[in-house]
């Protein structure tokens, strides 16, 4: 099994809305489908509530690890952690990386979620089975957010 996720997609946009579509909080859930309630901020944790149809009850907590203007936005969080009765907080967390560069057309957006080989073996198949799936999604939810790019 792959322990890492990579995607990107060619955004419409200039570098510097792809950038605020990512770390301003409320953008950022906007797109995503959470309500983070308070500022991204350098070794802090942000949380707020997933607002997606179905998964409502769930917190999403992040830790930021890196925040280089206009470059890198990295993120540490405990993939697929839906069931709100178990204690995640002993879990190693996977990295997630968007790093954005100018292209012909706009931006280069590009994702990589890493560290599923820390995922406790009884979950990680199917957290890394969700998360492949969920930022195929997230890739359509920016683009449509920011307007049309092409996703590879």
């Amino acid at each position: 099994m792959n322990n890492c996720i990579e995607k990107q997609i060619e955004l419409h946009a200039p570098q510097s809305r792809v950038w605020q579509a990512l770390v301003d909080h409320r953008q950022f859930g906007e797109w995503f489908g959470v309500s983070i309630e308070q500022p991204f901020a350098l070794g802090k944790v942000s949380r707020g509530h997933i607002t997606h149809p179905g998964y409502e009850h769930l917190i999403m907590a992040v830790t930021v690890l890196a925040i280089e203007p206009q470059r890198l936005f990295a993120y540490s969080w405990h993939p697929y952690a839906v069931d709100p009765t178990q204690d995640y907080s002993h879990e190693t967390p996977t990295r997630v990386e968007f790093t954005l560069q100018p292209s012909a057309t706009g931006t280069l957006l590009r994702l990589v979620e890493s560290g599923f080989e820390n995922v406790p073996a009884a979950r990680r198949a199917e957290a890394f089975r969700m998360n492949e799936g969920g930022w195929s999604a997230q890739m359509s939810n920016i683009e449509r957010y920011l307007g049309h790019g092409t996703a590879a």
